[in-house]
């Protein structure tokens, strides 16, 4: 593709963050618990904040630190000290929402880049334009957003960049703003502390007007429905179009999502921007060994629903992260075990910028030379593994469980 695309990555704590960048990512976005809408999630503080930053530019990619939540009061007297402390840690740019936020920022940090929430529901270039004309050089847009309103958009608000979302969990309220959560749990989703009630069991019945209290099962299986469990979006075969449509940023969801869904699922989407002749199709197949809830594409293509799971909260998937590579040398890998590794099992080795290596482990050695029988997360938690040939830390086991 020419003009490549950025492709933006979720960054939940410091160590997701290098992991994003590692495999491939242009940019992270991740936050503090105050201002994010990953309250119980982001486990950065400034400290690891700045570390982050740093590492980051070190290889010349950016950090865009999230203040997207929609405050109240007690926030508002506290975002000075935020802002105060962001600067001297040197974010690239702010993701915000509110626009009281927005007009503070610009106060008080006119230099710093602002980029809008896809919580502000941006859905059309008027909007688009209003945003532009108050500072916001970057629109994360609505994921309600089809490719024809894209086009419009970079029509006739040629100056604004545009990003969407093309891979990951989708609310069940698209653009975020639901309140379920703080009706059945006194946590409010729209201020970074979401309970998820839509991925919940739910028995559902049907009440009888004339017959108080006489329900009546609608299907379900033995931990209920799930009527409110959206699939997640996967656009991986929709870059170019989103492309050529306007789109200069490819961003992922999945702050809490772990390091072997971030390497395998950034890894897939490198290769599709880098070559644009890449078979998408092997690339989902690639998508589908991490866990989902089988996929969408959302809005894009100008469809008027978004498809629901409603059989179980997940899709089955055939693959389980077992481990990660931490060093190699002489012939063996250092590898922290996350589940079971046995001798015999197969194994892919998904390696940062390289081709997914394919392994049938002979042999598990502890720090000894003794060998092992099988290896636990948790338990064993570092085990060595002979193997020919050399792997960069950070490389990722996932097992066939089939």
């Amino acid at each position: 593709m020419k003009n490549t695309p950025e492709l933006l990555a979720p960054a939940g704590n410091l160590k997701k963050l290098k992991f994003a960048l590692t495999y491939g990512a242009d940019a992270v976005y991740c936050g503090l618990p105050d201002f994010s809408l990953r309250y119980r999630i982001n486990q950065f503080g400034f400290k690891e904040l700045k570390e982050g930053i740093e590492f980051a530019h070190k290889l010349n990619k950016k950090v865009y630190i999230t203040i997207n939540i929609f405050p109240h009061k007690d926030h508002l007297e506290k975002l000075a000290g935020h802002i105060k402390e962001l600067k001297k840690i040197k974010p690239d740019a702010l993701i915000i929402s509110d626009p009281g936020v927005l007009a503070f920022i610009n106060e008080h940090w006119p230099e710093i880049e602002l980029h809008l929430s896809t919580q502000a529901n941006c859905t059309n270039w008027r909007s688009a334009k209003f945003w532009y004309d108050q500072g916001v050089r970057r629109v994360i847009l609505a994921r309600e957003t089809t490719i024809e309103d894209i086009k419009e958009i970079r029509k006739n608000a040629p100056e604004v960049e545009l990003e969407t979302f093309v891979h990951g969990a989708m609310c069940m309220a698209y653009s975020g703003r639901c309140i379920l959560s703080k009706w059945f749990t006194n946590r409010s989703a729209n201020l970074g502390d979401c309970s998820q009630p839509c991925r919940w069991e739910y028995n559902l019945h049907l009440e009888e007007a004339k017959r108080p209290n006489s329900f009546f099962p609608i299907e379900e299986d033995a931990n209920g429905t799930y009527i409110m469990n959206s699939k997640d979006l996967c656009l991986i075969e929709y870059l170019k179009e989103l492309q050529e449509a306007g789109i200069m940023s490819f961003k992922i969801e999945g702050r809490a999502k772990s390091i072997s869904y971030l390497g395998n699922t950034i890894h897939s989407y490198r290769q599709a921007i880098d070559n644009p002749k890449a078979d998408t199709s092997k690339l989902l197949k690639e998508l589908k060994k991490s866990p989902y809830r089988g996929f969408t594409t959302g809005f894009i293509l100008g469809e008027q629903s978004v498809e629901h799971r409603f059989e179980t909260a997940h899709q089955e998937v055939e693959w389980e992260f077992c481990g990660e590579v931490l060093e190699y040398k002489d012939g063996l890998a250092k590898i922290k075990v996350h589940n079971t590794l046995k001798p015999g099992n197969k194994v892919e080795i998904i390696v940062p910028h390289e081709k997914i290596i394919s392994h049938t482990i002979k042999k598990l050695l502890d720090k000894n030379g003794n060998e092992l029988p099988e290896a636990h997360g948790g338990q064993t938690t570092e085990i060595f593994i002979p193997i020919k040939q050399e792997l960069k830390p950070m490389s990722l086991l996932r097992r066939k469980l089939k």
